[in-house]
């Protein structure tokens, strides 16, 4: 089985993995479902047709017990969506089925346990492992499960050397049909990941939309509030924007506009949220910044901004600061206090640093 990451950039990121993870158990889980119900109706056919063709020493009842766990499983399976209660569940349930088997075959003649329905779940059970791990966990479990049953009572090595033969080529297909699905998953969710960026990003900066950035920044504001941690809002606008636009054409601001993205980008730390608001306004949340620092933060990129050459000057923002001194404060609230500071730099002479002085 390959590393669906290997090849990814950040393939040590486990924040990226996790998302993986969690993405094929939405897309496993009504697979995983079906199955664990199948295989109560096809446990019940399988014993109930063993009972009829032949006898056995086991008595029916106990080959029947199985039934049980597996109702169970196929009940709770239905209500879960994490992933790893998910792998459990299913390896559970190749367990009780493995359990089951054995005891259904006690008692066959040597020539009939080759047709074991054991060699159907590899190749059965191939499509729905969320991970590496629990794909190998149940191919040996698929493995070794009939071998109980084929080494009671046996007379000589052939029952299970054609046994190892013909579940080494079940496990086989199930690793092709395995890394298919892989593959083919990943490729897919490589796709709606793209696609979700394009949605959540603004096509002109690369920059988040207002509307993922005020999601985001709700959820950050929640983190941050939790932890008691200082934050603050910047709202930055370019000067004489329209100027710009009117005499230079569009094509000229939207130049400017990427260059200034990538500026404003250069200067942000991971953790720090940037969106385009609108126009020629951008506003970035930094957790875990004091008002000082913000401050500094603020007036570094202001000064940074000036290597980015209009058509006629350098270009020049003007940003206002609003802390988040209100515990529980909304984003909404924090921009307005800092998009009005924006405007009281505007007021005061474009290119400078205010902060929001309101009462906390």
């Amino acid at each position: 089985m390959h590393n669906p990451f290997a090849r990814e950039q950040g393939a040590d990121d486990s924040i990226h993995r996790g998302d993986y993870t969690r993405y094929l158990a939405q897309r496993m889980a009504p697979a995983i479902q079906a199955l664990t119900s199948l295989a109560v109706a096809a446990y019940v056919l399988a014993a109930g047709g063993r009972a009829l063709v032949s006898g056995s020493p086991v008595p029916l009842l106990l080959r029947l017990a199985p039934v049980i766990p597996l109702a169970v499983l196929a009940v709770v399976t239905r209500r879960e969506k994490r992933p790893l209660p998910l792998s459990l569940l299913a390896l559970s349930c190749v367990f009780v089925l493995e359990v089951g088997v054995n005891l259904n075959g006690i008692g066959q003649a040597p020539g009939q346990r080759l047709v074991l329905p054991g060699l159907l779940l590899p190749v059965a059970s191939s499509v729905i492992w969320i991970g590496r791990w629990d794909f190998l966990v149940a191919m040996f479990l698929c493995a070794l499960g009939p071998l109980p049953m084929l080494l009671i009572g046996a007379t000589s090595g052939l029952p299970v050397f054609q046994y190892a033969v013909y579940m080494t080529i079940a496990i086989s297909v199930a690793s092709v049909l395995r890394a298919f699905m892989t593959r083919t998953l990943l490729e897919q969710y490589r796709l709606e990941k793209q696609l979700r960026a394009q949605a959540h990003t603004d096509g002109l900066t690369g920059l988040l939309q207002r509307n993922r950035f005020l999601e985001l920044a709700r959820f950050a504001l929640d983190d941050i509030y939790t932890r008691r941690m200082p934050a603050a809002v910047l709202y930055l606008d370019a000067d004489h924007f329209k100027q710009l636009n009117d005499t230079f054409g569009h094509a000229a601001g939207d130049e400017v506009l990427v260059k200034l993205a990538e500026h404003l980008r250069s200067q942000m730390r991971e953790s720090d949220l940037i969106g385009r608001i609108g126009g020629e306004e951008f506003v970035v949340l930094l957790p875990g910044v004091d008002l000082h620092h913000a401050h500094a933060r603020a007036e570094q990129l202001r000064e940074a901004m000036r290597v980015v050459k209009r058509p006629d000057r350098p270009l020049t923002i003007s940003i206002g600061i609003a802390p988040c001194n209100r515990p529980g404060e909304s984003i909404d609230s924090l921009m307005s206090r800092a998009d009005m500071a924006m405007r009281q730099a505007k007021h005061n002479g474009r290119n400078q640093v205010v902060v929001d002085q309101s009462i906390a």
